[in-house]
């Protein structure tokens, strides 16, 4: 078995989100109330109020903090991976997993991405649209076409049948407007907290950079993917690739192929639902293979990976 785990990205919270967790395992419970700033995040993610959680300078501290009690967990198990990866946000539950930074740091970075990201998105008006259905080189086509209306870029690779275009709101609609000639099943406006993964995030970019430059990164004790390459971590400067992380694409479908390409098996997802192991199935269709597929979110997924492992 060669095994990958998976850190989701901003958007598949939800209110609630960890409570049975909570109940079931007491190490996930000692991370919920580690620090007071814990205590608050865990309060918002399980009965706060569903707006308020979806501002990205709240959901990017709470998903971090979630998936680090779901590391708890697994390391409690003896549970560990042979690679490891995730969407945008979710990358630097990676690091953390990888043994690049430490379970402090993760949460201080995010929370100060978070906030930044935050920042930089207040008065820009611009959408983020859902692509469904056609290939890559069709929506990149639709989005070259669409360039004369405005900025737009394809700023999620997902998996096959799902791209995500973000830009100034009339570039965006013609963009949809070609999709849908050319035989998109659907387009889905995204309700996100900014345009992430665009030339808007520049500013954010930079603040990231100089707070990484004061943290000391360690060599990953796994294989390890990035987002911006979609390939594996070959000494790049962790700084420089994480600022231009939230201001390019995400390269997540290209990752998974790579990993299925070199015989990667089975994908654990960390993180609230699971949409990682949807794009993991549509990818693995393509590349003609069965990995075995697994999202962490009751106490009974736990029980169901520890037999994988056993």
């Amino acid at each position: 078995m060669k095994s990958v785990f998976l850190f989701s990205g901003q958007g598949a919270q939800f209110i609630g989100m960890g409570k049975e967790l909570y109940e079931a395992f007491p190490v996930y419970r000692q991370v919920m109330e580690a620090t007071e700033a814990s205590k608050k995040w865990y309060a918002l993610m399980t009965c706060g109020g569903e707006e308020t959680l979806k501002q990205t300078q709240n959901t990017q501290p709470c998903m971090a903090l979630y998936s680090l009690g779901v590391m708890e967990i697994l390391k409690q198990k003896g549970i560990r991976p042979d690679a490891t990866c995730g969407l945008s946000l979710g990358e630097y539950g990676a690091l953390h997993c990888a043994g690049v930074i430490s379970g402090e740091t993760y949460l201080d970075v995010i929370a100060y991405r978070g906030k930044v990201m935050a920042e930089a998105a207040q008065g820009v008006a611009c959408g983020m649209s859902a692509v469904l259905g056609l290939s890559a080189e069709v929506v990149e086509e639709a989005v070259l076409a669409s360039q004369s209306k405005g900025y737009i870029t394809l700023s999620n690779y997902n998996c096959p049948g799902q791209y995500v275009i973000c830009g100034e709101e009339e570039a965006v609609s013609a963009c949809e407007k070609y999709c849908q000639e050319h035989g998109a099943k659907g387009c889905v406006r995204l309700n996100t907290g900014g345009p992430f993964h665009s030339k808007y995030m520049t500013g954010a970019g930079k603040k990231l950079r100089e707070k990484l430059e004061q943290i000391s990164f360690q060599e990953p004790q796994m294989k390890l993917l990035l987002n911006t390459t979609g390939d594996y971590y070959q000494g790049e400067n962790f700084p420089q690739v994480l600022e231009q992380q939230i201001q390019s694409p995400v390269l997540f479908e290209q990752l998974l192929r790579r990993l299925l390409r070199d015989g990667y098996d089975t994908f654990v997802e960390i993180g609230p639902g699971k949409n990682l192991i949807g794009f993991v199935k549509r990818v693995a269709k393509e590349e003609n293979c069965k990995p075995t597929t697994i999202a962490l979110n009751t106490a009974e997924d736990f029980e169901k990976v520890a037999a994988l492992y056993s």
